[in-house]
């Protein structure tokens, strides 16, 4: 008779943050003082993680411990981890912290219009941003995601907007669904990027593909707002707009 073979567990965000930085395990429990049986375990995937898990690790992996913990949804993360096996810290009262799985998160951040948007609460020394979560997140029907959005849970993102440069197509105040995995401005349309003060705006792009090197048009829907042109290497895009979510 066949026996059935138990597959082992994913492997977590810390073994993805340890190998995204190339550093050894061995490294990593001098620097952290996480004893090498203890890291093994959380890697690996037989202990669920938590927060305070993870805080030794934070300082030298250069990744906040809510990076890790959902590595693979947070903006400056690996693909590795679907919405499904995005894990929660338990708070007092087993309050959740964070999206729960299947929710889409929502950044702590406005993104703006071209009106001021919030900046990034971090900036890592390798130059890439860490925006922080809010507690809560989104649930959408899978029907809608697949059939209406064409994509999956695991790539959205919700932004919350601010300014009049969109308007009138994006009013300040609403808020986007963005698929953060698209970071090519192709096809052209409405992308979130990151400006020159590291807030992150919604725009519309356009590539100029005659242009050598490439160059991307930036333009705001407003007529009042000037539009602007910049090398495509030089810009930062968190994701494509996907749709909105107006109030009336």
């Amino acid at each position: 008779m066949a026996k059935r073979v138990r597959s082992a567990p994913p492997k977590s965000g810390l073994y993805h943050a340890r190998e995204a930085r190339r550093m050894s395990r061995s490294e990593l429990v001098r620097l952290s003082g996480v004893s090498k049986q203890q890291l093994s375990r959380l890697e690996n995937g037989l202990i669920r993680l938590r927060l305070d898990h993870l805080k030794p690790f934070a300082g030298p992996l250069g990744y906040t411990p809510e990076q890790i913990l959902l590595w693979g949804r947070y903006p400056g993360t690996g693909g590795h981890i679907e919405s499904s096996d995005v894990l929660r810290e338990e708070a007092p009262h087993d309050e959740p912290f964070g999206p729960a799985p299947g929710q889409v998160p929502e950044l702590d951040t406005r993104a703006g219009l071209g009106g001021g948007g919030t900046p990034a609460r971090e900036l890592r020394k390798d130059g890439r941003h860490a925006d922080a979560l809010k507690s809560e997140g989104w649930l959408f029907p899978a029907s809608f995601v697949r059939e209406q959005l064409h994509t999956s849970v695991s790539r959205l993102l919700v932004l919350d907007t601010t300014g009049d440069s969109m308007s009138p197509t994006i009013n300040s105040g609403e808020r986007v669904i963005i698929d953060a995995n698209h970071k090519t401005p192709t096809p052209d349309g409405l992308y979130a990027i990151r400006d020159t003060f590291n807030c992150i705006v919604v725009k519309r792009l356009q590539v100029l593909r005659s242009s050598r090197p490439p160059r991307v048009k930036i333009i705001s829907d407003n007529p009042n707002h000037p539009s602007e042109e910049v090398p495509l290497s030089e810009l930062e895009i968190v994701g494509k707009v996907l749709c909105s979510i107006k109030l009336f």
